[in-house]
């Protein structure tokens, strides 16, 4: 079997995300029967979350160029991050990166063209739902949730995000929020835009319309590695 081009992922930015990327980009691989070529450099989630609520955007920019920066001494040709919210930094970041990006945003928006959907809501940390996803989704329109219900979503997903796993209870929250904001405020799917969210949801299992964003991205991944 031929190996794909090698790949650089900025992993540790919620490990369970991580470990769902390397499964996901292990697998197709073996379906296009190439074997992967991958580098993880791992960043710590807390420290790149300090930055963001502190909102030292362009110090989070160094930070995350300086792990691209070992990916490319490896030998990776591109890299992505396996998280959303550190795509805050995005514009920075690429002017600092070594490496071209595939970015998770521009797969989402690409992803949302693809299913024809215009009216939609985020599931993810506060600050990728008060961005908005960070300008990616513009051109749609995106539902804003009410005040405590963001609040409650990001709750919930940090401790996803640190922990690995949600209670039961916050995880039918979660999907009694998804309905709720699908009836009453006539949405027609809502963007898994966060990646450890998939460690509980995917598009078959939600019991919601979905769109996820780490499958989405994973297939852009594993497109460009084996070209």
């Amino acid at each position: 079997m031929e190996r794909s081009r090698h790949f650089g992922l900025v992993g540790g930015l919620g490990i369970g995300a991580t470990v769902l990327y390397y499964q996901g980009i292990a697998a197709g691989c073996g379906d296009r029967s190439i074997v992967p070529r991958l580098t993880i450099a791992n960043a710590h989630a807390p420290q790149a979350l300090a930055l963001v609520q502190a909102g030292r955007i362009e110090e989070l920019a160094t930070y995350l160029a300086d792990f691209v920066a070992e990916l490319a001494a490896s030998g990776a040709s591109f890299f992505a991050i396996p998280a959303i919210t550190p795509h805050i930094c995005l514009t920075d970041l690429k002017r600092r990166a070594k490496l071209p990006i595939i970015d998770i945003l521009q797969v989402t928006a690409e992803r949302l063209r693809d299913r024809q959907l215009s009216r939609v809501a985020l599931f993810g940390t506060k600050f990728t739902i008060d961005r908005k996803l960070f300008g990616a989704v513009d051109a749609f329109d995106v539902v804003d949730p009410k005040r405590d219900e963001v609040e409650e979503i990001h709750r919930i997903y940090l401790g996803l995000a640190t922990q690995g796993r949600i209670s039961p209870s916050d995880e039918a929250k979660l999907r009694d929020l998804a309905q709720t904001l699908c009836r009453r405020d006539r949405v027609e799917a809502i963007v898994l835009a966060g990646t450890d969210l998939n460690l509980v949801f995917n598009e078959a299992n939600a019991g919601f319309p979905a769109v996820d964003c780490a499958a989405a991205h994973i297939d852009a991944i594993v497109a460009q590695m084996s070209r």
